[in-house]
């Protein structure tokens, strides 16, 4: 009984002791850098980040938290690592991709760049030299426990990956990684589906839409699949009119030998395999028209041109849509209050974050910031 009572007392004592600024500090420490804030002989982060709180401000007691070193070689890791393989899993290795993204979330580079930017990060330290025809260095890098908080160094990508010239980078859109895992066999149709699933929040039934004009669906989609031309009428089409008109833009791309292969003003073969619709569109260039801009799927805010060449130009329409920028909002939102942004309060607070993120120039880092503050230090008070 004794202990009993002793174990109610110590518990009701911590929960005094951690109430209000010192628990909404240690909560936001815990939530982005993954780890408990742990006092050393040259700082105590608990006890600056509460009175950063005290002093009403939450956004550099979190900033406090985003400069553990886990923030970026555990949280923002494994937050991003998904968004880099067909399977969506964090059990994948460092890559360039990964390293991209973390690189400009730490440097504060408007988040638009890793769409079209001629940007990549290497990790300074490796053991081994960075190559485009391989994982090696940034594996290797993972396994040594290189701290990418210091040691991620910004590189133009076109300077480093052989035969990819600077109008034809387009930040992650480009790297290995993306090409390994989305430009691989197939049609090149992979890759723009995960990146309307990791930038726009949309896959592609979410934008089914029959209404499209189909005159840009390709020569391997068939028109009377099992006999029946209402089943292309009614389903195939509704996806296929608009991603088809997208999918020129990576017609000069292709992933062999190990590496991301650019072959400007030649169509790679892939793009107009499996003929079975002989009057289907035929793939002649990198040209592409977003079909999505108008009808149902207008919702998604495009901005500027709605056509363009290449996958740069691509890239910029996509980032300059509201759908980026809820999407980033939304994608944080789940990161740091873990959970879906369901009821009426959460979805505005989302609505509001998209909004401060493109009067932030993107700052993808202030938008994990200004969220943790939203759902953990606000929720509290």
């Amino acid at each position: 009984m004794k202990k009993h009572h002793l174990l109610l007392l110590v518990t009701f004592v911590s929960s005094s002791v951690l109430a209000g600024p010192k628990e909404a500090a240690w909560k936001l420490h815990n939530r982005l850098a993954g780890v408990p804030p742990i006092k050393t002989a040259t700082a105590d982060p608990l006890k600056q980040m509460e009175d950063l709180i005290r002093a009403g401000n939450p956004e550099a007691a979190a900033a406090v938290a985003t400069s553990h070193p886990n923030f970026y070689n555990v949280v923002l890791k494994n937050w991003v690592k998904p968004w880099t393989n067909r399977e969506q899993t964090s059990r994948d290795d460092l890559n360039d991709y990964v390293a991209t993204v973390l690189g400009v979330i730490r440097d504060e580079v408007p988040f638009t760049e890793v769409l079209s930017g001629d940007i990549l990060y290497t990790v300074n330290g490796s053991p081994t030299a960075y190559s485009f025809t391989n994982n090696t260095h940034y594996f290797e890098a993972e396994r040594s426990n290189s701290n990418l908080m210091v040691n991620l160094t910004r590189q133009n990508q076109s300077a480093m990956v052989g035969g990819l010239p600077a109008n034809a980078v387009s930040g992650v859109l480009t790297t290995r990684a993306a090409g390994a895992a989305f430009y691989s066999a197939g049609t090149n149709r992979r890759v723009n589906r995960f990146n309307f699933m990791n930038y726009l929040c949309h896959d592609y039934e979410a934008l089914h839409d029959v209404n499209v004009p189909d005159v840009r669906v390709r020569r391997d989609v068939e028109r009377n699949p099992g006999g029946d031309s209402r089943t292309y009428k009614n389903k195939c089409v509704g996806c296929h009119a608009g991603q088809d008109a997208l999918g020129g833009a990576y017609a000069y791309y292709d992933f062999v030998g190990g590496r991301l292969v650019y072959t400007p003003n030649i169509v790679v073969a892939k793009m107009n395999h499996n003929v079975y619709y002989s009057a289907g569109f035929q793939t002649v260039d990198d040209n592409w028209v977003n079909m999505w801009a108008s009808g149902l799927n207008a919702k998604l805010g495009w901005r500027g041109a709605t056509s363009g060449t290449g996958v740069k130009a691509l890239g910029q329409m996509l980032a300059r849509s509201s759908a980026f920028s809820t999407c980033m909002a939304k994608k944080v939102f789940q990161l740091v209050c873990l959970k879906d942004p369901i009821n009426t309060d959460d979805v505005a607070m989302v609505t509001d974050l998209a909004a401060q993120f493109e009067q932030d120039n993107y700052n993808m880092k202030k938008l994990i910031v200004n969220t943790s503050v939203g759902c953990i230090v606000n929720e509290d008070e």
